[in-house]
Order: structure tokens, then C-alpha cells, then sequence
């Protein structure tokens, strides 16, 4: 008599349905670990920026006519998640703010916008203010 080899159709659907439990899971987790580290590069760039604007301000005695560089983005090296914008706030180009704005159509279009100031301050509107951003971008 042969014995037959193989799983039984019982074995089959357990180990189906202990993959669909764990995929239950990881998934969400993965997509909320992107949005964080997205959240975090936008961050980590806005202080990038920040540093070329104040080697140039060190080079110029003035922001006026600073450029960003390679800053313009967040990621620098991928595709857009957030456009990085300077903004000269005085005439006499004295401060200056920075302010990352989410891609629309990316991950975390719509959630608001960062903001990093000549003094320091750090700021941001809508769902990256409420959770506090600048603090962790836990929750976003």
C-alpha cells in the first residue's frame, strides 16, 4: 500500500488563515512606519536647509538671494514627498522662514506644513500641529 504525500485541505486553509492574521497586522504597521519616516526626513531636511542658508548668511551678512540647494525637496535624493520653500520675511533680508509642504497626491498630502524659522522656532498647521510634529511624528 502507498502512503500519500502532501497537506490536507484542514492544514491548507489553517496556515491561509494564519497568514491573513499576520498580514492583518504587519501591513498597517508598515504603512504607518512610512508616514513617520517621511515625516522625519521633511524634518531632518528643513534643518539641512536651514544650515546652507546660514553658511550662506555667513558668507553674505544677509539671506537676501540665498538659495537651497539641493534642499528643495524632502527626500533630497527621491521622488517629492515635500516641496521646501525659503522665505526672505523682511525686506532687509535679515530672517528668513523655511516651510515643507506636503506633495499633493503623496502619502501625507493634506496633513499641513512644517516650518522652521531664522530664530529657531519650529512651528506646523493641521494634523502635523495636533500630534505635535516637531516633537514625533508618531500618530500622523
Amino acid at each position: 500500500m502507498k502512503t500519500q504525500q502532501g497537506f490536507t485541505l484542514v492544514e491548507l486553509m489553517v496556515a491561509s488563515a494564519i497568514l491573513i492574521i499576520l498580514s492583518m497586522i504587519a501591513i498597517p504597521n508598515y504603512q504607518n512606519y512610512i508616514r513617520r519616516t517621511t515625516c522625519e526626513d521633511a524634518k531632518a531636511t528643513l534643518v539641512g536647509a536651514s544650515n546652507v542658508v546660514e553658511r550662506f548668511r555667513a558668507q553674505n551678512n544677509t539671506y537676501a538671494s540665498a538659495s537651497l540647494g539641493n534642499y528643495t525637496k524632502s527626500p533630497v535624493d527621491g521622488s517629492a514627498q515635500f516641496n521646501i520653500a525659503l522665505v526672505a520675511a523682511s525686506s532687509t533680508a535679515t530672517t528668513y522662514l523655511l516651510s515643507a509642504t506636503p506633495v499633493a497626491g503623496t502619502r501625507l498630502a493634506g496633513t499641513g506644513t512644517l516650518t522652521l524659522s531664522s530664530t529657531g522656532a519650529r512651528g506646523a498647521t493641521g494634523k502635523l500641529s495636533q500630534i505635535g510634529a516637531w516633537t514625533s511624528c508618531q500618530g500622523i
